[in-house]
């Protein structure tokens, strides 16, 4: 590291840091991921995995509001979730 360190200026050089913790923020991270996948490890067929796959997708653009509708008649995004399960 020092001979990378010493060609940088000051304020650019590499630390290294040394913690047995640090990996913790990127574990909380994946978190997420592996929380939404899980379920999926135990698909076989393409057509549940394709439907599973949609939903969690809608899900995610219900929860940015991307979801179309009309700007007289604004719904809630459970509702128009709701809606496309009945």
């Amino acid at each position: 590291m020092d001979e990378i360190n010493k060609e940088k200026p000051k304020n650019k050089q590499i630390n290294i840091r040394q913690n047995k913790y640090l990996n913790n923020l990127i574990e909380q991270d994946h978190r997420n991921v592996k929380r939404r996948t899980h379920p999926m490890l135990g698909l076989k067929n393409f057509r549940g995995t394709q439907t599973l796959l949609a939903g969690i997708e809608l899900v995610s653009m219900l929860r940015k509001g991307q979801y179309p509708q009309e700007p007289e008649y604004p719904i809630s995004p459970a509702a128009f979730f709701y809606q496309l399960t009945a």
